[in-house]
């Protein structure tokens, strides 16, 4: 107690001086109308600069959120376009079998989100890995893009986790056309860039030109008709007389994917079924 008031002696005249520059301050800015806007605009800069720099940090730490919303929103809207697409190709034929007429009013195609949780560029035969599994509704053949365009088709499905084979995979071919056209060959990564793929099987007739789109032909269940995989860049001869090669710049960046869309066909078990019809009982499954 005596050191406590040994202390107040010692620096009372600071005590009482901090008091009336206080009180002087009152004073000022609550009886003095020019001081009194200075310091209320004053404040108001100070306080927005600091909530400012709270606002950013805390939309820094909420870009993760943020992100997977958008993408969601996209994955949506995408799967919008893919499907109205897909009814106009409907509207626009005259053929009208079983399968559609039963299948009219579902839609026939799906996306499901996933983020890939492990990924390789540096092997002849690549995969990655997505945190979508069987419980999520992912099944081995579905097809698997992201925002640039085709990046693989599912190989092995777990409950929460699946394998897919990358388009950088010289076993893997894809079924692939000019947009616009109806040339159509497969595309085929042989090695060495991960940025770039070869369409072959392309006939002799075929008229090109170099930027072109190059895009999934539709006659594969794993992909719809039209959806972007790379562009154009040159000719290259083939080794039959009646067929070239086309070398084509991918689009999607396979070393930095990250969030990817599984693509799923409700018609695939039909058409499965349909395609097995006539095979041996002994050989369906």
């Amino acid at each position: 107690m005596r050191n406590l008031l040994n202390f107040f002696i010692k620096y009372g005249a600071w005590f009482i001086f901090f008091i009336y520059v206080i009180l002087s301050c009152i004073i000022l800015f609550t009886y003095n109308s020019y001081h009194s806007s200075i310091y209320f605009t004053s404040a108001n800069v100070i306080s927005s600069s600091v909530y400012s720099l709270s606002s950013e940090v805390t939309g820094y730490f909420n870009l993760r959120e943020i992100n997977k919303d958008l993408e969601a929103n996209n994955a949506r809207l995408e799967n919008e376009v893919l499907n109205l697409k897909y009814q106009l190709a409907e509207y626009h034929t005259l053929n009208s079998d079983s399968l559609d007429r039963e299948n009219s009013e579902i839609p026939r195609y799906d996306y499901v989100a996933a983020t890939v949780i492990n990924n390789n560029v540096r092997h002849p035969r690549n995969y990655f890995s997505i945190n979508r599994g069987s419980k999520d509704g992912i099944r081995s053949g579905q097809g698997v893009v992201d925002h640039n365009g085709v990046i693989g088709i599912v190989n092995v499905t777990g409950p929460h986790t699946s394998r897919v084979i990358s388009l950088l995979n010289e076993d893997q071919h894809f079924s692939v056309k000019i947009k616009n056209t109806d040339y159509i060959g497969s595309l085929v990564w042989k090695g060495g860039d991960p940025g770039v793929a070869y369409m072959e099987e392309v006939p002799r007739h075929t008229k090109y030109h170099v930027g072109d789109t190059v895009v999934t032909s539709g006659y594969s269940l794993s992909f719809p008709a039209d959806i972007p995989i790379g562009t154009v860049m040159n000719r290259i001869k083939g080794a039959d007389d009646n067929f070239f090669i086309i070398k084509v710049k991918l689009n999607p960046d396979f070393k930095t994917l990250s969030t990817v869309r599984v693509i799923k066909d409700n018609f695939k078990e039909s058409l499965d079924s349909l395609s097995r019809y006539d095979l041996p009982s002994g050989l369906r499954n």
